[in-house]
């Protein structure tokens, strides 16, 4: 599964893989942590407008749990094997700035020196001349013990995505200011 966005998006926002809901649906975050991804895009000024949605890995890894199929994190060989049609992705898109969610996400951008906790916040240099920003997966936010720490989790995941669009604002690329195609990049199911 490839990403959904705008052709023209000026961030990329890359996650670990698609999950059940996003395989059975054949797009990007619309599951549970996809719905909370969307709303904290929103309130943090960001704007779906701007967000080109994909996944570091580009198929849904699963086991069998009864009827249900359970996410189960891709290993290093997945991650490698799908790195190219990420790169393609970027190539495509050409944003301005990644953000990466999560660890799989860091890995596949950024190789293995990078540490979600440890460099929350950071940009580093990434792929194809990109910036990558850190942050969490939010999974992570839905997995919190009990609603204080999910809504703290929350919180700081909309402040990571407020300095990705602080970002944003404080460079200006000529490219993006040309380019006024409101044109939706949706991939056949």
């Amino acid at each position: 599964m490839f990403g959904d966005g705008p052709a023209d998006a000026e961030v990329m926002l890359v996650g670990e893989q698609p999950g059940d809901r996003e395989d059975l649906a054949g797009e990007p975050f619309v599951g549970p942590a996809g719905q909370l991804l969307r709303k904290a895009i929103e309130e943090s000024g960001l704007g779906a407008r701007r967000v080109y949605l994909t996944n570091a890995v580009k198929h849904f890894k699963w086991q069998a749990r009864g009827k249900r199929r359970l996410h189960e994190r891709p290993n290093t060989e997945e991650v490698l094997a799908c790195q190219l049609w990420l790169e393609l992705e970027i190539d495509a898109i050409a944003p301005r700035l990644i953000v990466a969610l999560g660890a799989t996400a860091v890995r596949s951008l950024l190789g293995t020196s990078v540490r979600v906790l440890r460099d929350r916040g950071q940009t580093f240099a990434g792929p194809k001349g990109s910036t990558v920003l850190v942050t969490v997966h939010p999974s992570s936010i839905l997995r919190a013990p009990d609603e204080t720490a999910r809504r703290d989790a929350l919180r700081a995941f909309v402040t990571d995505l407020r300095a990705a669009a602080a970002h944003l604002d404080r460079s200006s690329s000529p490219r993006h200011a040309r380019k006024t195609s409101d044109r939706i990049v949706r991939r056949p199911r």
